[in-house]
């Protein structure tokens, strides 16, 4: 990459780090391009060069953010013990939807989509998720269940009642927390289909 090359993309990631940090903290709908520009020290033209619209702006920065995430939690499901993998996923799955972006994005998903409900669907289509096609697979392979879609909602409706408190304010569950609500709600799940 060339000299050239190189400062664009640094002032790409700078416009993308104060897109986020803007759209987080104020929302979507409040956000504008000039309090983006200000934020990257950049003139509003520098950043309408490479976002033509806030929209296009919204979705590079959900892009970026979601470069950054860690989904190792489907590593677990590579594991020759079947509970081991279903915990192990668990435990992860709960902390990446406890981390600090993710709640911010849900909030501001939830709170925007009345005013702006391309939001919404902007963010579903980012990027696209393999984690029920990966979990369907191993239920169907490892534990021979036919109706896995239903049986995923449930589980990972289990797992996420965690993030329902952090969403309405609670202190966020420590290490301990997430491990042990992880083990029960994989043992429930375990019991119900075995």
């Amino acid at each position: 990459m060339g000299k050239i090359e190189q400062n664009k993309e640094i002032k790409r990631r700078a416009i993308l780090a104060a897109a986020q940090e803007i759209f987080l903290s104020e929302g979507y709908v409040l956000s504008s391009m000039d309090k983006i520009a200000a934020q990257a020290r950049m003139t509003k033209q520098t950043v309408y060069r490479y976002f033509p619209t806030k929209i296009d702006l919204f979705q590079a920065t959900l892009r970026h953010m979601g470069e950054s995430l860690d989904d190792s939690f489907l590593t677990h499901l590579k594991k020759t013990n079947t509970r081991d993998a279903l915990t192990g996923f668990a435990r992860d799955f709960i902390g990446f939807h406890l981390s600090d972006n993710h709640i911010a994005t849900f909030r501001l998903l939830v709170a925007e989509s009345v005013k702006a409900p391309e939001i919404v669907s902007i963010f579903h289509a980012v990027g696209p998720d393999d984690t029920h096609e990966k979990l369907a697979a191993f239920f169907s392979e490892r534990l021979d269940v036919k109706d896995t879609e239903t049986t995923i909602k449930l589980w990972l409706g289990m797992l996420l009642s965690l993030r329902s408190g952090v969403l309405m304010g609670r202190e966020k569950p420590g290490q301990c927390q997430i491990d042990e609500h992880a083990r029960k709600a994989t043992d429930f799940l375990l019991a119900a289909i075995t």
